[in-house]
């Protein structure tokens, strides 16, 4: 028997004990992409032309290329946190929910580290 109250024992857990840290890191990496997003269009935007020679100047400057670096991992992790989320609820069969959570983590590693790669190799220079 415990002296903790029901409230008590289930704050702060879920039914798996960790839907919390996932809650909470989808709601902080969506409230993180409103100014990375708002700053990449308004950058982008005042940009005299379209141009690789002008991204590459504006990728080069260091702030920029660090933020566009920061956009595309906080957007790869977002998206990441909310497709486990379609899959858990979805996916019944539990050797299709592992591997689909398995080529998720994959793809999006993939997709994180392309993007990541494309803004340096354009920053640096090929």
């Amino acid at each position: 028997m415990s002296l903790r109250s029901p409230l008590g024992r289930v704050l702060g857990l879920g039914s798996a004990k960790d839907g919390t840290d996932h809650w909470w890191a989808q709601r902080v990496s969506s409230i993180a992409l409103i100014p990375l997003t708002l700053w990449f269009l308004f950058s982008l935007f005042a940009l005299p032309v379209f141009d690789y020679v002008a991204l590459r100047a504006w990728l080069s400057f260091p702030f920029s290329g660090f933020l566009c670096v920061l956009l595309v991992a906080v957007l790869t992790h977002h998206s990441y946190l909310g497709t486990i989320v379609v899959v858990e609820d979805y996916v019944h069969s539990a050797g299709m929910k592992l591997l689909s959570l398995l080529l998720l983590r994959f793809l999006h590693v993939l997709a994180g580290g392309a993007g990541v790669f494309a803004i340096l190799r354009v920053a640096f220079g090929s």
